[in-house]
């Protein structure tokens, strides 16, 4: 799988999350590992959710899985605070607002 075919279906996946409830700015920053390998962010601004494919410098937590488990992630079928305890995901920067990321997916 390519890097733009995985982003096009992970970006529908997160684009159906409900940020309205989210009063303040989270960035995130996808580091993807793999056969789909790149980068992309999501951020969280005004209660609405944006998806690119681009760095973000100015994130507030770095993520770094497979596409894999990415897709597990955002379609609820993995928890992500499981996933980084079974070291398939990695977290960088700061912890409470990287926790926040699991308000947006779908839970089990």
């Amino acid at each position: 799988m390519t890097f733009d075919a995985m982003f096009a279906q992970v970006k529908e996946l997160l684009s159906r999350a409900d940020a309205s409830g989210i009063g303040e700015h989270l960035a995130y920053q996808f580091n993807i590992t793999g056969e789909a390998q790149g980068t992309f962010y999501l951020e969280v601004k005004d209660g609405q959710l944006h998806v690119e494919p681009y760095d973000y410098r100015d994130r507030d937590a770095l993520f770094t899985c497979s596409a894999g488990t990415l897709f597990k992630i955002a379609s609820g079928q993995s928890d992500p605070v499981g996933a980084v305890f079974l070291g398939r995901l990695k977290v960088e920067g700061n912890i409470d607002k990287a926790l926040k990321l699991k308000s947006l997916l779908p839970s089990k």
